[in-house]
């Protein structure tokens, strides 16, 4: 089959895609519209009713997707934001609904314009799989771990070994195109390597950040007039943070997070402990009055890391590298979920691109890694430049200089809520970094730069300047 380039009905014959995640789900919706059957292949047992699985630590923290992402989401599975509505998952404009805690204040408590809705990756996952799982051209083959990649012609994928639990042997399964989605473990690198496919170095920043969550039940009486409470760590002087978000079915998510040493525990006392130690009181309140907690997870993000695939020259035509598999970013900053969602869009309109022109697959591989590296290098630039900061003895020039930059512009947005609304689309991935070096904003952001105030970082009982939010012990 990978010999193949006829298609039937306009479309290409089988496509397969390794790994049955958020990425790997988004990417098999895709490809329904350019391929006759999809076949999903997933190393855990899941089904229509899975949420998250084993082989996804990170699912059971606090998740944002940024407006972008669901804006994306919505054109590949219309009707989910109200369907996770119903839910319960509240949609909440990103400046009335948040309590945030930035480094020089609380972020103005002004409308945005930016919509976004908070719901669990659980839940996000199980709605998206049932919907994906459901589609007349999609097969899901569960329990099977990928072995191999087949090239039965130079140069090229032609199919996938998979094995399924309990099988003696491993399964030839040919294909038109492979997507790798197997995430940042998957074993990407092993199988090009067992190709002859020379594999470069990672770009790797680390950034060690532990998250230990746990959801509680959010009572329908006496809700507080915020849906999300947030505060940011940011270096080199806050390395404890965490978020609080109303979920779906009367819930709280909560995440608390601590670079390097500081570490939130797992016990009760501990975890509350931990969160009064923070400058918003809104996350230890809640946990102090929750009831009906569920088990407390804890995940470690070593680092940050970029499989650099579109360096590769010789990278095999009718494979596809997607998701963790190619680019994983520090958590913190949200960006995981909404990139996965940008990358399967990129997907589509390159496949639509060659549909239309009467194309066929070769020669589609290695321009797709070229362009979706094109798509990391913003997120991943701004992720990585604030993670450097955090090594006094690695801090190159560029991520000083932006550094300082966000430092202001942080400043004066608990003053301007025109800043904090570019800040807000700018977070959200609706609109690029450039909108914050407007000569509006650039012309505010050095008058105060030249001042030479930037303010110590809140402690727990502070008053924070520039801030209409108490920041005392129990206020709610």
């Amino acid at each position: 089959m990978g010999t193949r380039t006829h298609r039937s009905e306009d479309r290409w014959d089988r496509a397969v895609v390794i790994g049955g995640g958020f990425s790997g789900l988004v990417t098999a919706r895709v490809l329904t519209g350019c391929f006759r059957e999809v076949v999903v292949l997933e190393r855990d047992e899941v089904d229509e009713h899975t949420g998250v699985h084993p082989h996804a630590p990170q699912g059971n923290h606090a998740h944002a997707m940024l407006a972008k992402g669901a804006e994306v989401l919505e054109t590949l599975f219309p009707g989910l934001r109200a369907e996770l509505l119903d839910l319960g998952a509240p949609v909440y404009d990103y400046g009335e609904r948040m309590s945030f805690l930035q480094p020089a204040g609380y972020a103005p408590r002004h409308r945005t314009g930016v919509l976004i809705q908070s719901f669990t990756r659980d839940e996000l996952e199980r709605r998206l799989r049932r919907r994906v799982l459901a589609l007349p051209e999609v097969r899901l083959v569960a329990s099977a771990r990928c072995e191999g990649l087949v090239s039965e012609r130079p140069g090229a994928v032609t199919g996938v070994l998979y094995r399924t639990a309990g099988s003696a042997e491993p399964t030839r399964l040919e294909a038109d195109l492979v997507v790798d989605a197997s995430g940042r473990a998957g074993g990407l690198d092993g199988r090009l390597e067992a190709l002859g496919v020379t594999v470069p170095e990672r770009r790797v920043v680390k950034a060690r950040i532990t998250y230990t969550s746990m959801n509680f039940a959010r009572p329908e009486q006496d809700r507080p007039d915020f849906d999300a409470a947030y505060q940011m760590t940011f270096a080199p002087d806050v390395p404890r943070g965490g978020v609080i978000l109303a979920v779906e079915r009367n819930r709280w998510t909560c995440s608390l997070f601590g670079f390097d040493e500081q570490v939130p525990p797992t016990d009760d006392q501990g975890y509350l402990d931990f969160a009064r130690s923070l400058a918003n009181p809104r996350l230890a309140d809640l946990i102090e009055h929750r009831t009906h907690p569920e088990p407390t997870h804890r995940y470690v993000n070593a680092n940050n890391q970029w499989s650099q695939y579109h360096r590769v020259r010789d990278w095999p035509e009718r494979l596809l590298a997607v998701g963790d598999s190619v680019c994983v970013f520090n958590p913190v900053y949200g960006q995981g979920l909404t990139v996965a969602a940008l990358e399967a869009r990129l997907l589509h309109r390159v496949l639509s691109t060659r549909r239309s022109a009467g194309g066929g697959l070769d020669g589609l591989s290695r321009g797709y890694q070229r362009r979706l590296a094109r798509l990391l290098l913003v997120p991943w630039t701004l992720s990585s430049n604030s993670d450097l900061m955090w090594n006094p003895r690695e801090r190159p020039v560029p991520a000083r200089i932006a550094h300082w930059y966000n430092t202001q512009v942080f400043a004066v947005s608990v003053h301007d809520p025109r800043v904090w609304s570019r800040f807000a689309r700018v977070a959200n991935m609706v609109a690029p970094p450039s909108v914050l070096f407007a000569p509006s904003v650039l012309a505010k952001v050095l008058r105060r730069g030249l001042r030479r105030r930037t303010p110590p970082p809140a402690r727990a009982g502070d008053p924070v300047p520039g801030s209409t939010e108490p920041v005392a012990p129990g206020t709610r």
